[in-house]
């Protein structure tokens, strides 16, 4: 991710003045069923207050009702099937700033000092890739002269400024982005993402009830979980964290905002995303993510020579098409090998089109897919130092009779590729034996 400058130009006087006062800047990111109507529009600005009223400066960042975006998208179809993606985001981006504004309404009602902003006002300048804009700079000086002056500024989500002058998006998810990057730019200590969870749990509870709620995850493992398969966090918003070592936190928005906010041991309800130096022990496996959304192609008898894998993977790169796991058999002739491999299930179908455009040039004599695939994960910085990890997986995964069809690891994962059949078996199956159940 290619950023210039995130960091705001606090004055002094006011990072002092902070200091003494024992006070924090926050930013506060509310999703779209966070804020569906005015009923939960209200509860977000009670959550708001309570901050406010503790002393901290406070930013917000909204995405745009549940269900509006969709609903902008599709008249923007129904306008034009190839319409100009510059007007597609001044349409799309109204969705955020409807948002923002009836939450400054809202607040003000409560007596809070609030403003609504929109993307281009603070300014968050992205580039020209209109639909899916990375953002390149923000300085973050206007926002944090109007929190030190006791301002709760309201900020549209998901929308900045192209170099052309014009509002740009930063497509899905973006919100959760530009909450982080917000939190960079102004040097806020802390930026908590309210969503429908209240944290980061072990695996997805709806398959292994006794999933437990963790208290912290690094920045790695949370890149890890959120890329392959956790839903709670967008993968650009971690990344971005990781980069500028923004503290994250993540908890519900559904919590009555004047219940206590800890739970009965004293720690804060939700999941906090740190550094790894901020984790007082570390688990060996930290959680087991899974992705449904994948699809196995398999090439057979491919000529073994020098060069063959940039003629498979090449114009799959040329066509944006990511690759993930990869696996390389050779022949007992050793003149051909087999070559399977992952794509995401959305490009399954333009995947084989793009190798049998290319037969010729690649060389194989048949090809074989299947979406009927999950990818299990276990993630744990841990694993650095504890041998015997994969083995344990491999082990515990054939005593239930599930065959592995592809296998991938990093320094602190391993990923495994079954059957979907298997799938929720395989996962309980693994978070009980790394000991996760509690």
């Amino acid at each position: 991710m290619h950023v210039r400058r995130l960091r705001g130009r606090t004055a002094p006087w006011i990072e002092q003045k902070r200091l003494k006062s024992g006070m924090a800047r926050l930013v506060l990111k509310f999703g779209g069923t966070s804020v569906a109507d005015l009923e939960r529009i209200r509860n977000v600005a009670r959550h708001v207050k309570r901050e406010v009223d503790a002393g901290h400066e406070v930013a917000v960042v909204v995405s745009a009702m549940a269900g509006q975006t969709n609903r902008l998208v599709e008249l923007c179809r129904e306008a034009a099937p190839l319409h100009d993606a510059r007007e597609y985001d001044a349409v799309v981006a109204s969705g955020e700033q409807v948002t923002s504004g009836l939450l400054a309404i809202v607040l003000q009602e409560m007596g809070v000092n609030a403003r609504s902003w929109q993307g281009w006002q603070v300014p968050m300048k992205t580039d020209e890739n209109h639909g899916a804009a990375r953002i390149r700079e923000i300085d973050g000086s206007f926002m944090s002269e109007r929190l030190a002056q006791g301002q709760v500024a309201v900020l549209a989500g998901f929308q900045g400024i192209s170099p052309d002058n014009r509002i740009s998006t930063l497509g899905r998810g973006g919100s959760d982005t530009s909450a982080v990057a917000i939190a960079a730019a102004i040097k806020a200590d802390r930026c908590d993402i309210y969503t429908d969870v209240d944290g980061v749990y072990t695996t997805d509870p709806r398959i292994v009830p006794k999933a437990q709620r963790l208290d912290r995850v690094s920045f790695e493992e949370m890149l890890e979980m959120a890329s392959l398969g956790a839903k709670v966090l967008q993968v650009r918003s971690v990344e971005m964290a990781m980069v500028h070592g923004v503290r994250t936190f993540v908890r519900s928005s559904f919590d009555d905002p004047d219940a206590p906010q800890n739970d009965e041991n004293g720690t804060p309800i939700g999941t906090l995303i740190c550094d790894e130096d901020e984790l007082v022990e570390q688990q060996v496996v930290t959680g087991i993510a899974y992705a449904k959304d994948e699809a196995q192609i398999s090439l057979r008898d491919v000529a073994d020579k020098p060069g063959v894998a940039e003629t498979v993977f090449g114009p799959l790169a040329d066509a944006s098409i990511n690759v993930d796991m990869i696996v390389q058999n050779i022949s007992p002739d050793g003149k051909t090998t087999d070559i399977t491999f992952t794509v995401p299930e959305a490009d399954y179908e333009r995947a084989k089109k793009v190798l049998e455009d290319n037969r010729t040039e690649i060389g194989f004599q048949n090809m074989e897919g299947a979406t009927d695939v999950v990818k299990v994960s276990v993630i744990g910085i841990g694993m650095r130092s504890h041998a015997g990890v994969a083995a344990q997986c491999f082990r515990g995964l054939a005593s239930k009779g599930i065959n592995i069809r592809a296998i991938t690891t990093s320094e602190i994962k391993i990923s495994v590729l079954i059957d979907s059949a298997y799938a929720e078996l395989a996962v309980r199956t693994l978070h009980s034996l790394y000991g996760l159940d509690g």
